[in-house]
């Protein structure tokens, strides 16, 4: 018998409730199952995964987790007990906390609570940029490789071309030729900096000045999932360019260094008559919990927890460049809680050797060459994959 394949995007399909033409869920088998492994199919950069090895890996014993890119440092000890107290009062709906939360992060960010849109997590956000731009057909632009969560649904759900941008010889996004990808069909440019899967940033300057020159010709939706693993990440941000009116929308997730990607909670930033036409295509803030809105609110810029946590992710970070070279690998610099490197045999083979040793990665095709993407564990972890990666380099 055939092995049947899934990816996330059938599991939608078959699962969705039709609404009109289409009604997309905002969750994911991912989060359903907790499988260390993400199920997104990466249309071009890697395989789907057979039905076979999402129920081995469902049930295997794994010793380092490290194919989700999450923060096993968090969250902050101020944000469990926040969680905690907040159950007392769980059976109220958590409307002047979240109001606060959204306030606080317009302060921080110079903008009007209008300017932003809390959401479970940053997936039903970038789902309903899906929805909104992908009903126009037309084309989009992106780097390639990268995150495809609108890219890829947008193509698949609707009559959406995806212009494909190779990065730059050093892993980059290609800036110069995505803006001259741009034609009177286009209906959104993607941007995901620091990039998922490479790790990579972009000049920030340089990406302000892109932004704003693009979004005068198309919206221009920059995902910052990873933006706060870089060294000034207020600078990194183009939340500048919606300060000065420009078409420009920023997704920020708490799933990341803040440590809550079980907890759900992101939001997402832009003018607020885009905002408006985006409402009815998300639950936005109505979507989160009383205890993960509690948890947010007390670790939204907590700076002491933040470092800290980043101090971890680099001290396990630097542990495993050393073991690559080591072994005799390169990798692409990270200004994030992953490292992409080449690997030396067919991808689907590694990340079976590696889960048969307890350790769960990711791979990737791209520029004809295998690739191997390892989340940022605890030190031990690190250790787990330096053992397990040592008998099969």
């Amino acid at each position: 018998m055939a092995t049947k394949t899934f990816s996330r995007r059938q599991w939608i399909k078959n699962s969705s409730i039709v609404t009109g033409s289409l009604a997309l869920l905002s969750g994911s088998l991912t989060d359903v199952l907790a499988v260390p492994t993400s199920l997104t199919k990466y249309v071009s950069t890697t395989e789907t995964m057979s039905g076979e090895m999402l129920r081995r890996q469902a049930m295997a014993e794994i010793k380092a987790r490290l194919s989700a890119n999450e923060n096993p440092f968090g969250p902050s000890e101020k944000a469990k007990k926040a969680l905690i107290e907040a159950i007392n009062k769980s059976y109220q709906y958590p409307m002047k906390t979240l109001t606060e939360l959204t306030e606080n992060i317009a302060t921080y960010e110079g903008l009007k609570p209008e300017n932003i849109m809390l959401g479970a997590g940053s997936g039903p956000l970038l789902q309903a940029a899906v929805v909104h731009f992908g009903k126009m057909g037309g084309n989009l632009i992106s780097g390639d490789p990268t995150y495809g969560n609108i890219p890829n649904d947008m193509t698949e759900y609707f009559n959406t071309t995806w212009k494909k941008i190779p990065l730059t010889s050093d892993y980059k996004l290609d800036l110069d030729a995505m803006e001259k990808a741009i034609d009177d069909k286009t209906v959104l440019m993607y941007v995901c900096n620091p990039n998922n899967p490479t790790g990579t940033t972009v000049d920030a300057a340089k990406l302000k000045a892109f932004c704003e020159r693009v979004s005068k010709r198309v919206p221009v939706f920059v995902d910052e999932a990873y933006i706060d693993y870089m060294e000034n990440p207020k600078e990194a941000s183009v939340m500048e360019c919606i300060r000065k009116g420009s078409n420009v929308m920023v997704a920020r997730t708490f799933s990341k260094l803040y440590g809550f990607a079980g907890l759900r909670v992101g939001y997402l930033v832009a003018q607020t008559p885009m905002l408006e036409a985006m409402k009815p295509l998300t639950k936005g803030a109505r979507s989160i919990s009383a205890t993960s809105g509690s948890a947010a609110l007390v670790s939204y810029n907590d700076a002491e927890f933040l470092q800290a946590a980043l101090k971890s992710t680099t001290e396990s970070k630097e542990f495993l460049y050393k073991v690559l070279k080591k072994q005799g690998y390169d990798y692409i610099p990270s200004s994030t809680n992953f490292v992409l490197f080449p690997i030396k045999m067919d991808g689907k083979k590694f990340v079976e050797e590696m889960m048969n040793r307890g350790v769960s990665v990711r791979y990737w095709k791209f520029n004809n060459q295998d690739w191997c993407r390892v989340s940022i564990g605890l030190m031990e972890e690190m250790k787990t994959f330096e053992a397990a990666f040592t008998q099969i380099a």
